[in-house]
């Protein structure tokens, strides 16, 4: 009786712990998201971001993209060719990138390089007092550090997975031409009469979903990290762990919405 006791205890104060700390997610973003459109506005800092974030994330992504949609092809043709309907491969590598691998692959490699970074820039900057000294200065650090962040994480995923996108399918077009013996023309042809806005545009609203995500959980951690150097890891850790959880279990729900029919 004593160990279930012990046991029903320990599930009872992890569950307390989950709920807690996903209050304080809810209010560290609620916070977040209203700095974003109250002035005062840090253009610069904005802009840095997006450049961190979208710029210098464009060549992992791009070819992460590009050998996702040459595997795709290749994987597709072996399993169609069972079934005698290879022409079927141009319609599934459009339809997997610009839906899901597209925005899920290219947010989970921006998660790793950015979410880390921001968890242990941030991190840095608390235990070494930085934070406090701009609150000191009369200077809000949600606005300054995490608004920026925010909204540039929020706009430049859109923009790298568009980008992910067309190079995705100029993977599996340059397989499929080159190794699998399609013709280029009916390719393309196939491929542009399949895809439509929906899948499109479903693909970009899941990339700035997650792109908030990613610097939200990157901020949030390096924000309240604490014990200095190794806190400061275990941040940067703890980001890209939350941040890419996230996406998945976001990506699930987003998808119930978009392509589930009553």
């Amino acid at each position: 009786m004593n160990h279930f006791l012990s046991l029903l205890a320990a599930v009872g104060r992890a569950v307390i712990s989950a709920c807690t700390e996903t209050g304080k997610v809810a209010v560290f973003a609620g916070t977040g998201l209203s700095h974003i459109v109250r002035p005062p506005f840090y253009g610069r800092l904005f802009l840095n971001a997006l450049l961190d974030i979208g710029y210098f994330s464009l060549p992992v992504v791009a070819l992460t993209a590009v050998f996702t949609g040459m595997v795709l092809a290749l994987q597709s043709y072996t399993g169609f060719a069972r079934f005698s309907a290879q022409g079927a491969v141009a319609n599934l590598v459009v339809l997997s990138v610009t839906r899901e691998l597209g925005p899920v692959i290219g947010s989970l490699m921006v998660a790793g390089r950015v979410g880390a970074a921001m968890a242990a820039e941030l991190g840095t900057m608390r235990v070494t007092d930085q934070i406090d000294a701009l609150t000191t200065l009369s200077t809000n650090p949600m606005k300054y550090l995490v608004a920026p962040r925010l909204l540039a994480g929020t706009i430049a995923l859109p923009l790298l997975v568009l980008v992910a996108d067309i190079l995705g399918v100029m993977g599996g077009y340059i397989v499929s031409t080159a190794k699998l013996g399609f013709n280029p023309s009916a390719y393309l042809t196939n491929t542009i009469n399949f895809v439509q806005a929906e899948d499109v545009i479903s693909g970009l609203v899941k990339a700035g979903v997650f792109g908030f995500v990613i610097a939200l959980m990157g901020c949030y951690h390096g924000y309240n990290s604490k014990g200095g150097a190794q806190g400061v890891g275990a941040a940067a850790t703890a980001a890209v762990v939350s941040a890419s959880i996230l996406i998945l279990a976001s990506d699930y729900v987003l998808t119930e919405m978009f392509f589930t029919r009553s």
